[in-house]
């Protein structure tokens, strides 16, 4: 039985004293309003009404029940206006500062459809961990390992000119005894500064040979971008940031590596709930989708041709 619905039936036919009058007035016809208060009279073992043909009078054991059934259905109005509420609440969402604005407006967008309203945070990866366990967003997309990720990102080297070669070794970057001018540096953005991709960077580094001043971590993107596009310096990036930047993109030849996203969520939020419902615009945003695969495959393709 379904409580509530007989309640409302119950309840709307005793304030207008008319089958007729109330079942219109609770949005049912006739027919379905007294077979609900037929239902509630049997489970009772009552009469809640004394009907003629024009009236329907409560009886002493109907006056007896209205003050409860009446709470009842004023109970279950509340919860379903706050149920309503809770779904309109926006999801404050920190997100990776790699995401573009387009990237952005399209989750925001697909995310409207399945009727999740997000108010996105960008920030770093450390930014966006003190963020959700301050409770200063409900969710947030963290930096993780590779073996811990949702959605994962392949990271390589992009420079202005290209390298001819279908992956870029370290070991090429090493500076002879008699090589003039400056050092090639690798820049690694600020998204990648994170220790398990920056160590295993750092590791390699040492054991080619590289000096250490041929890694440096960027205070921002723009400014890695902009020291690549003036030298023959490198940016570690994904292909659809090389692709952005009019660079040339290719794997590292000594290590794979690659970003790694997973969506958490604070004490009053449900990652899962968030993740079936965007989980493939999410990757889309981070560039981990179907669209990043082609990418990679026709860099790699290009570069043996």
């Amino acid at each position: 039985m379904d409580l509530v619905g007989v309640c409302r039936a119950f309840v709307s036919v005793s304030e207008r004293g008319s089958f007729t009058v109330g079942a219109a007035a609770a949005r049912m016809s006739q027919s379905v309003a007294s077979r609900r208060v037929a239902a509630l009279e049997e489970r009772f073992g009552e009469q809640l009404f004394e009907r003629t043909s024009r009236r329907a009078v409560l009886t002493p054991f109907g006056r007896e029940m209205l003050p409860v059934a009446r709470q009842l259905v004023q109970a279950a109005d509340v919860l379903l206006h706050e149920a309503e509420a809770a779904k309109r609440k926006p999801w404050r969402l920190a997100v990776p500062g790699i995401c573009s604005t387009a990237g952005l407006a399209h989750l925001v967008a697909e995310a409207r459809g399945h009727g999740v309203t997000l108010d996105l945070r960008v920030a770093a990866p450390a930014r966006r961990l003190e963020l959700i366990h301050a409770q200063q967003v409900r969710a947030a997309l963290l930096a993780v390992p590779a073996d811990e990720a949702t959605w994962s990102v392949p990271l390589g080297l992009a420079g202005v000119r290209d390298p001819g070669v279908r992956r870029v070794y370290l070991e090429t970057l090493r500076v002879g005894r008699s090589a003039r001018g400056p050092a090639r540096r690798i820049w690694i953005q600020p998204e990648d500064d994170v220790p398990h991709i920056r160590d295993p960077l750092t590791r390699l580094r040492d054991a080619v040979g590289l000096r250490p001043a041929q890694l440096v971590a960027a205070a921002d993107l723009t400014t890695a971008a902009a020291e690549v596009l003036c030298t023959s310096d490198l940016l570690l990036c994904s292909p659809a940031q090389a692709e952005e930047l009019a660079l040339k993109w290719r794997p590292i030849g000594e290590i794979a590596l690659s970003r790694g996203f997973a969506l958490a969520a604070a004490a009053d939020g449900n990652p899962q709930h968030l993740e079936g419902r965007l989980g493939g615009a999410i990757a889309r945003c981070l560039g981990a989708g179907a669209e990043e695969s082609r990418t990679l495959a026709g860099t790699v393709e290009g570069a043996g041709a």
